[in-house]
């Protein structure tokens, strides 16, 4: 399948048309003109060499950045002329390689953060994070800080908070970055089931071989370019 074809399984969900993404100093070229479609419901993988412009890619298609030319569209509306906050809160969720849990806060309580910007009552917050918990096999470690957590249970923490204001979009960067093989393949099998569970349009970049041949279709980049996909 070409990169300038939408994928066969569903409508475009996220569309980029001629992304360029060049860095303050105008030296940094990260993204060179980059145009995709992303069905509804599809999983995705996004590969390539450290600095082919990944992340940067990633960033652009959840609204953490914008780019210097071209166009981010979700759903046929460009990025730019949404909110990009209220985009974030309701329509995507983030998983990092780096997990980005907060240090003195239970597994419950990271778990409720993204809804303190929702309309959810104190006691519906602690109900909705506890059944993600459940959700992601950590019944049995809601009170526990990430410092008493494995690698793994931490990732599975912070993909229970992606998902806390169900989003449409899960995003994630390098989330087996920081596992190990076993680990790794636990989480790729959750994810798994939650994008089918969920419906969820889920986007990876990965340097893992074993993550990629997992999605629907590969997005190879190189250079700020796609080379395959």
């Amino acid at each position: 399948m070409s990169d300038r074809e939408e994928s066969p399984s569903g409508s475009a969900l996220l569309r980029c048309e001629g992304l360029v993404k060049h860095y303050p100093d105008g030296n940094v070229q990260a993204l060179r003109g980059v145009t995709l479609a992303i069905a509804a419901g599809e999983f995705v993988a996004i590969t390539g060499p450290s600095g082919c412009g990944k992340s940067t890619l990633l960033h652009l298609l959840g609204g953490l950045d914008r780019p210097t030319a071209g166009e981010v569209s979700f759903r046929d509306q460009p990025l730019a002329r949404l909110d990009l906050d209220t985009y974030r809160a309701r329509e995507v969720g983030f998983v990092f390689q780096a997990f980005h849990l907060m240090a003195t806060l239970t597994a419950m309580e990271n778990v409720q953060i993204p809804m303190f910007e929702g309309p959810w009552p104190r006691r519906q917050r602690a109900q909705r994070a506890g059944q993600l918990l459940d959700e992601v096999g950590l019944s049995q470690r809601r009170e526990h800080r990430p410092s008493q957590l494995s690698a793994g249970e931490r990732q599975r923490v912070a993909i229970a908070r992606a998902l806390a204001n169900e989003p449409t979009l899960l995003l994630a960067d390098e989330p087996t970055g920081n596992l190990d093989s076993q680990s790794q393949d636990e989480i790729l099998h959750l994810l798994r089931q939650l994008r089918e569970r969920r419906r969820l349009t889920l986007v990876i970049v990965t340097h893992s071989p074993d993550v990629a041949r997992a999605a629907d279709r590969q997005v190879r980049m190189k250079d700020g370019q796609i080379q395959a996909g």
